[in-house]
Formats: structure tokens, sequence, C-alpha cells
């Protein structure tokens, strides 16, 4: 059996992590209920001015003011890269702040701690370091498919939506017309975004810096050339119409070339899966039937250092065979 750790060290330990959850949370709240007595002010104050409800309406739309502003100025001070993580949460489509995963990343690192320690078995300080991996990886994991699937979902959509504004520009409207028709008849995620633009077209913006923002927001190559199109039919002119039907057939046939590609590589995701999944298996498996078997490699120096080589070379083996099964179209 492996020995508990001290009770006394072990419930200052959660106490302390307890107390900086709430902490956080108290925090958290506050700002949020700071936000929203001031935005309450604010929508009074328009009201005694007189001013019109849209343009009340467009205030927010200018300045999205984060739920959390306090953890925000913090994380601003102490977070790395903080806006490739702003870029990140953005790309997911819902009003994630970074003081809101900052929060969640603290909640997931302190309930892995305590659950592998107390559930577990693990030492103390083997479970402090797991638990702050999973901590930091498991929201970044989250958040990261949560953009993916959003922007595969904004690609398989936007060749329709380009079709809705040719048809809209043959019939004599201009751009910024059609693509405000193309999200009022568009579906999610694609009508999201051309929202956003139109919202920003009322409040003075050039639809050109506003397509650019939203094209840093998806990061995909489909909505670039868009706006390239955009951008050089502006200059030198010429048929936009036909320029975007032209736009919409390629796009489609990227498309088809993407799913080809991944069909013809799914044996190498296959074997990706089975030899990476093969090897935590099998740890499960024996810490479920032989403990004492796996003990030494928590327990002693040496296994921890075998620990550590063996999930560098299975990590370096997963990413190569997926890059092996990538290709970019």
């Amino acid at each position: 059996m492996i020995p508990a750790p001290d009770p006394t060290f072990a419930a200052a330990i959660i106490g302390a992590a307890t107390a900086a959850i709430f902490a956080v949370l108290v925090l958290a709240v506050s700002g949020a209920a700071t936000q929203r007595t001031r935005r309450r002010f604010e929508q009074i104050r328009e009201r005694a001015r007189g001013a019109p409800r849209s343009e009340a309406a467009a205030r927010p739309l200018a300045r999205r003011e984060s739920a959390t502003p306090r953890i925000d100025r913090l994380a601003r001070h102490l977070l790395p890269r903080r806006d490739m993580l702003a870029a990140r949460l953005a790309r997911t489509g819902r009003p994630i702040s970074i003081g809101q995963y900052v929060i969640a990343t603290l909640i997931v690192g302190a309930l892995a701690t305590v659950g592998l320690i107390f559930f577990a078995r693990i030492s103390l300080l083997p479970g402090v370091l797991f638990g702050a991996v999973i901590g930091a990886g498991l929201p970044h994991w989250v958040i990261g498919h949560m953009g993916k699937r959003r922007v595969a979902a904004f690609i398989a959509l936007f060749p329709e939506a380009i079709d809705l504004m040719v048809r809209a520009l043959r019939s004599g409207l201009p751009i910024s017309e059609a693509i405000i028709g193309a999200s009022h008849e568009i579906g999610e995620p694609v009508a999201g975004e051309l929202r956003g633009v139109e919202n920003g077209m009322r409040l003075g913006r050039d639809l050109e810096a506003l397509l650019w923002d939203i094209a840093q927001r998806i990061d995909t190559p489909e909505f670039r050339f868009f706006v390239i199109a955009l951008s050089v039919q502006r200059e030198t002119g010429g048929n936009l119409a036909e320029t975007l039907a032209n736009l919409s057939d390629v796009l489609r046939k990227r498309r088809q070339m993407r799913a080809k590609v991944r069909a013809m590589a799914s044996e190498t995701r296959a074997t990706t899966l089975i030899l990476g999944g093969l090897p935590v298996v099998v740890m499960i498996i024996l810490a479920l039937t032989s403990p004492e078997y796996l003990k030494p490699l928590y327990t002693d120096v040496r296994g921890i250092f075998l620990d550590v080589v063996a999930a560098i070379m299975l990590g370096s083996g997963i990413f190569i065979m997926n890059r092996m099964a990538k290709f970019e179209i």
C-alpha cells in the first residue's frame, strides 16, 4: 500500500487551495457586479439624454467589456502571450474572457490535485505537479477543440454565403448590402460573424477593416481569399460577382479535396490512435490489477525519470505521426 499523505499538511494544502479559489471567485463576481452596475447607470444616463435605442444598443458592441475586469487586468501583467490567448478565446464564438479562463484553470488544477492525492494515492509533490499540468492542459485543449469545431463549421458553410452575396450583386446591390443580406439568411457561425460586420458599419467603421478583423479571428485561408478578392476588386475594378462565384467554386473544390485526403490518411490516423493509446491502456490495467508492480515508477526518482523519458518519446512519436497524416490543401 502507498502511504497516505500527512493529514495536517494535506489539510493545509486543501485549505490554501480552497481559500485561493474562493478569493478568485469573489474578485470575479465583484468585478462583474461592478460592470453591470456601471452599464445600468450608462443606460439610465442615455435615456435621460434622450439617446435613441439603437445607439444605446450599439455602444456595448463598440467596447465589449469583460465580466471579470479585475482578473483580466491582473492576467495582463502575469500571463505570457496574452494576445494569442485572447484570439483563441474569441475563435470559439463564446463570450469567454481571460479572467474566466484563468478561474477555470485554477479550479480544474485544484480538483485534479486533490483527486490525485486522496483518491489515486499519489504523493504530494507529484500530485501537485500532475494537477498543475492537468489544470493548464485541459482548459487549453477544450478551448482549442471548440475553436477548431467552429472554424470547420464556418468553412463548410462559407461557400453558400458567398453564393448569396453573388445573387445580391447580380441583382444590383452593393457588396455591403450583399453581406448584410447574407447575414440574415445564412446559418451560424457565418451569420454571427457577418452580423458583426453589419453592426460595425452602423458604428461607422470601414468594411475592409471589419473583414480583416474577422480574418484574424477565424484564421483560415478561405476567408482571407474572400477579403483579398474584395480588396483587389476595390483597387482595380472588375466584375465582383463573377470573381466571388469563381471563389465559391474554388472553395468547394478545396473542401472536396480535403475530404479525399482525410479519407486516404485514415489508416495513418488509426495507427496513431492505437500506438498512442496502447501504453496508456496497459498502464491503467496494471494499476488496477497489480498496483505494487508500478509503485517504483512514481515513488523512486529513477522511476519518475523513466516516466518523463517515456512521456517525451510517446509524445514525439504521436506528434510525428500526426504530422505525417496531415496535408496542406
